[in-house]
């Protein structure tokens, strides 16, 4: 048991302000002088898959509680499924761990490090006549144990000998019996009103190799056993989980009145979960779309996997000032992703770069602009990040502008570029549209355009008012660009609500577009490393995907500047 004492709260300071129920339960305890004063909480995630941002909000719960009374986190794999278990989810978890800004120190641990603990604990238990071995099978345990609202029926096997179950336990892990065709059970009340005490199973038959401990074991223990074992064996004073396990605590207890003394014990409490609109938090369902190819990958940017957002370019300040504004309550609750969507954008419109870039180019020309001359304009880098600097920006002679930035026959209060209209470019100098170039098809290919060379910044006619602005890029200076623009992957809000439909017919099959011969300023080329995030104005925050290359340079939209969805949903 570790020793990490917290300071004992000030008589004074005995009701802290701002905190949430969890916070104060802990400011209680150790204010009360529980556990010695200690603070030791811990994240024990399955390594049977990759975290979601629903594991984030215990992430900053678990470690984020231990961080602001001064106590320690574990972080101790759930290890006890080594049919599901992968050494490559472990290294995940520890990845997406660090990049929330929380660290575990020397103290991270698995369940596989209590086996022998747990078995021993079982083998007394036997002894005791607390636990026996069933042998009926799966379907026909959940069938004698009743409903709600009627009492169980005991197994035929409830009272079989100390001896005998000793026996067969020590059997089942030796290998000599086949996986299903046993378990071990707590003998506990087969009435009892909470169904996760009507002889829970204990212990299970798996022959799979376990990633840590090999063929050492051919029993494992079910979570309710292993669990709050765990926590004691730790030293862990407070066990923080999400509301589903509001039945399981009693037997959290129960099982801890085995081991525990007056001296020390762990303590449960729940929070309401994660849920977001137009996701799914369900691993059984995140590994089907990896699966089945719905997606490319548990990093698949459209993932709700904390490596996914991490790739779309979501910062680990957004996701934690999200979760700070959502809370922590005992009520169930389905947040709007647009909350957070809106706190990715109020971090990155402080941190990122402005840029420009072209998605859907179409070619101008500035007829009046002498051939072959270059300058350069200067655009700052962040108005918005003191310190940010600028950065130079070549201009010539033709330049690309969105093509969804000019009509022909403009509605009124169009102030973008039409027929006669004037804009300023960026940074640079108004032009006014004073002819139409189209191909044999009535497709425009250029728009040629005179510029007012005294409209530039520092000119006499800069001061000069229209009412357009647009990005735009040199057409001799561009590079090209590969830009895939993520939407939600569900078309649904509450995918889990849809209980009579498959979520695979609620996908979005407009959540990925992606678009080549994008135009970029070679200043986003130049720059364009794993990490960096950008505004390409106008557009959106783009950040560099893991597959782009100098030569290929590949962007992931991470957000688009305004939430249109909302909007488009509300019409």
């Amino acid at each position: 048991m570790e020793e990490n004492k917290v300071a004992a709260p000030e008589a004074d300071n005995s009701e802290k302000k701002g905190l949430n129920f969890v916070e104060q339960i802990v400011w209680d305890d150790l204010k009360a002088g529980k556990n010695g004063g200690r603070l030791n909480t811990r994240f024990p995630p399955e390594p049977n898959g990759y975290l979601h941002i629903g594991h984030a909000k215990a992430i900053c719960m678990d470690f984020g509680v231990a961080e602001k009374f001064g106590g320690t986190c574990n972080l101790r794999f759930d290890d006890t499924n080594p049919v599901k278990e992968d050494v490559e989810y472990v290294d995940a978890i520890r990845d997406d761990i660090h990049w929330l800004g929380f660290d575990w120190g020397d103290r991270e641990y698995y369940a596989s490090d209590y086996f022998p603990k747990l078995y021993d604990l079982a083998i007394r238990l036997i002894k005791e006549g607390k636990a026996y071995v069933d042998d009926q099978t799966s379907e026909e345990i959940a069938a004698q144990k009743g409903t709600p609202t009627t009492p169980g029926t005991e197994s035929p096997y409830r009272n079989r000998s100390v001896e005998e179950n000793l026996d067969l336990f020590q059997r089942m892990n030796a290998g000599e019996f086949d996986e299903g065709s046993r378990v071990l059970r707590a003998k506990l009340d087969m009435a009892s009103d909470n169904m996760h005490f009507r002889d829970p199973i204990m212990y299970r038959i798996i022959k799979t190799p376990h990633h840590r401990t090999g063929t050492t074991w051919k029993v494992y223990p079910m979570y309710d056993f292993a669990h709050g074992q765990s926590d004691y064996f730790e030293g862990v004073t407070h066990s923080i989980c999400t509301l589903e396990f509001v039945p399981h605590r009693p037997l959290y207890d129960r099982f801890i009145d085995e081991i525990a003394d007056e001296t020390y014990r762990p303590r449960q409490i729940e929070f309401n979960r994660l849920n977001l609109t137009y996701t799914v938090m369900s691993k059984r369902k995140l590994l089907a779309l990896v699966k089945e190819g719905l997606v490319a990958g548990w990093d698949d940017p459209r993932m709700p996997t904390i490596c996914g957002l991490r790739r779309r370019g979501y910062t680990n300040t957004a996701v934690r000032n999200f979760i700070n504004t959502i809370g922590y309550t005992k009520y169930e609750a389905l947040n709007s992703v647009s909350l957070l969507e809106h706190a990715v954008r109020d971090d990155l419109n402080k941190i990122a770069t402005r840029a420009m870039a072209v998605i859907n180019p179409v070619k101008v020309v500035i007829t009046n602009y002498p051939e072959g001359k270059v300058e350069t304009v200067t655009m700052d880098n962040n108005p918005e990040q003191e310190g940010a600097g600028v950065h130079e920006m070549p201009f010539s002679r033709e330049v690309y502008i969105e093509r969804e930035d000019f009509m022909e026959n403009p509605p009124k209060k169009f102030f973008r570029l039409a027929p006669g209209n004037e804009v300023r470019l960026k940074g640079a100098y108004i032009v006014k549209c004073t002819d139409v170039i189209k191909d044999a098809d009535g497709n425009i290919t250029e728009i040629h355009c005179t510029y007012d060379p005294d409209s530039h910044s520092g000119a006499p006619g800069a001061a000069r008012k229209v009412k357009g602005t647009l990005h735009w890029v040199s057409a001799a200076h561009a590079i090209d660009a590969e830009v895939r623009l993520y939407d939600r992957l569900f078309n649904v809000e509450n995918p889990a609500a849809e209980t009579e439909r498959d979520f695979r017919d609620m996908l979005n099959p407009d959540s990925l577009k992606v678009v080549t011969g994008v135009k970029v300023e070679p200043f986003i080329a130049a720059n364009a490393k794993t990490g960096t995030k950008f505004q390409f104005q106008r557009i959106g925050y783009f950040t560099p995907d893991y597959d782009s290359t100098p030569d290929h340079l590949v962007f992931n939209r991470t957000i688009a500047l305004k939430d249109t969805w909302e909007k488009v949903k509300g019409k």
